[in-house]
């Protein structure tokens, strides 16, 4: 039997060590109720999500850009498994063309967010990323 979903647990999948350190400064001062769970690639982040013995997360933050496993494909996995419908994807990447964000939508995304340079709007965005998608599930 899976463990119900964690609204505290952040699933962080993101291969750049230094985006990694942003989001957790970040979401540690904007959040510090939640915890965070980093993977570095997407080659895990299913056998993650099945391990039983381990906490649920109800949030993910997906980056696109990963060495072989990439993001597109991580968010088609997920999204194939019904047993992760609830989980909250929300895509954090660098990319903003119309094609990777019409492809992220059409695979099952929640959100699509571009990564600010400028680190104060960078933790305003995933603040916001946060709040809106708490409030959501709570309203739910």
């Amino acid at each position: 039997m899976r463990p119900a979903p964690d609204d505290r647990l952040v699933l962080v999948v993101e291969d750049s060590e230094v985006d990694r350190e942003a989001i957790d400064r970040a979401l540690s001062r904007s959040h510090p109720e939640l915890t965070l769970e980093f993977l570095p690639d997407g080659d895990t982040v299913l056998d993650r999500l099945r391990d039983t013995t381990r906490p649920r997360p109800a949030l993910m933050f997906l980056d696109l850009s990963m060495p072989a496993t990439d993001g597109y494909q991580v968010l088609a996995d997920v999204r194939a498994d019904p047993a992760f419908a609830d989980l909250t994807i929300i895509v954090l990447t660098s990319s903003t063309t119309s094609a990777d964000i019409d492809r992220c939508y059409a695979a099952g995304a929640d959100s699509y967010i571009y990564k600010p340079v400028n680190f104060a709007l960078f933790r305003t965005v995933l603040q916001g990323a946060v709040d809106y998608w708490n409030s959501t599930e709570k309203n739910s």
